[in-house]
């Protein structure tokens, strides 16, 4: 099973199961688990930071990512994906989904921003990236739902409620919040709105 999800501020996780994947590595701690995947949803800074992989990364990590970003990677395994594909690395299924903003301009859905769907011990989790809730969202099917909260760069509490609702997972959990936009607030009021529904909701400490 899923042994650990740590949440490591913004868009950025850790999850520990039979292998360690990485969701948009920023700002990590040197104590962290080695990767064996980083997946990296789109070129933005705060998402796609080639320091902050190298501190996680081992010899046979893969970052997989789309192909903006692969150009700033050296010296690493790249596996280059677009939206719909599916594939997998070291043993782990992945399932690429879109994410872009309908009703803002930060993420065009020309720059082919990537959300992830990955099987982790028999479990799927998804991370949205940055993404407004959009249509493509009622085509997700997961255990575990990772979304982002805060607004301004992608959906507020209240349209991550709208995207919980369409996808229906066992488990949400807010991020996107806390570091350039967002706070607590934005959170709760997530686990508010989803209780409505129901779905649960866990809301992670920062690591």
């Amino acid at each position: 099973m899923v042994e650990k999800i740590r949440w490591l501020g913004h868009a950025s996780f850790c999850i520990e199961a039979e292998r360690v994947v990485y969701f948009d590595p920023w700002k990590v701690k040197q104590d962290l688990p080695q990767a064996d995947i980083v997946l990296v949803s789109h070129n933005h800074y705060d998402h796609c930071s080639v320091e902050d992989v190298k501190k996680i990364s081992k010899k046979e990590t893969v970052v997989v990512t789309n192909e903006s970003c692969a150009s700033i990677f050296i010296n690493i395994e790249l596996k280059v994906v677009k939206p719909n594909d599916r594939t997998v690395v070291n043993d782990v299924e992945i399932e690429v989904f879109p994410a872009y903003n309908t009703n803002k301009t930060f993420h065009p859905r020309s720059a082919g921003g990537l959300g992830f769907v990955v099987t982790l011990s028999g479990q799927r989790i998804y991370h949205c990236g940055d993404a407004d809730f959009i249509s493509e969202m009622k085509d997700i099917r997961c255990d575990i739902a990772l979304l982002a909260v805060s607004g301004t760069y992608v959906m507020t509490a209240s349209e991550a409620a709208k995207a919980a609702e369409v996808i229906r997972p066992k488990v949400a959990i807010p991020m996107h919040f806390g570091d350039i936009v967002g706070s607590s607030k934005d959170a709760e009021e997530f686990t508010m709105l989803c209780q409505e529904l129901p779905i649960e909701v866990k809301i992670l400490n920062k690591e």
